[in-house]
């Protein structure tokens, strides 16, 4: 195993989701047609709904570097993911409306939420050392 310094990879992680969410959050407005798309139909206000997740993502993975707000941020994040799942959905099930992308790809990214999932949790949660050494409330 690598001799890496206390919390480097979990530093590592939680820039990671930042940069990885802000810009998510950001292609939502840069590439809102494409994420309209994605939307399932029994959906209302597809436009609304791709700019408030994009918002929303944006603002979860800046707010993961602020301590005061990462474990919310970091929950937020979970429900995001889990909140956007049937739009991945809708597009593996409508390959057709999608030819760019391979279906193989549309079925590979619903098992993806997992991971990201994992990580969100993971980077945003409190160090075991930290919690055991903080005062009692």
């Amino acid at each position: 195993m690598l001799n890496l310094p206390n919390g480097l990879p979990k530093r590592v992680a939680l820039f990671g989701l930042s940069l990885f969410y802000v810009l998510a959050g950001v292609n939502h407005f840069l590439n809102s047609d494409f994420y309209v798309g994605m939307m399932p139909p029994y959906l209302p206000a597809h436009l609304e709904l791709v700019y408030l997740s994009g918002i929303l993502e944006s603002l979860g993975g800046a707010a993961v570097l602020a301590p005061r707000l990462r474990a919310s941020a970091g929950w937020g994040l979970v429900l995001l993911l889990v909140a956007v799942f049937p739009a991945n959905l809708q597009m593996a099930l409508n390959p057709d409306l999608f030819p760019d992308i391979g279906s193989a790809v549309l079925y590979v990214r619903l098992p993806l939420q997992v991971p990201l999932i994992a990580w969100a949790y993971w980077a945003t949660r409190p160090d075991r050392a930290v919690r055991a050494s903080a005062p009692a409330r």
